[in-house]
């Protein structure tokens, strides 16, 4: 995966792919469990729950310190 800053819709689109796989096999995770899990870089992956909670796909729960991702 491009390691630069510019990412493309269809990247990030791969990659929400793969954090809503993610999060269907393994269940609710942190945002910093999330992000060592997905293959790419930070700023790719949070683009990409970026993508799926305005597409309403994920719930996102907790305070600033410990945020939980889950499948709406």
């Amino acid at each position: 995966m491009a390691t630069d800053t510019f990412c493309s819709v269809s990247q990030i689109g791969e990659v929400a792919g793969e954090i809503w796989h993610l999060l269907e096999r393994k269940g609710p995770m942190s945002f910093t469990k999330l992000v060592k899990e997905v293959d790419g870089p930070r700023d790719l992956t949070m683009q990409a729950l970026g993508w799926l909670a305005r597409e309403d796909k994920i719930n996102i729960e907790g305070d600033s310190k410990s945020r939980i991702v889950s499948l709406h």
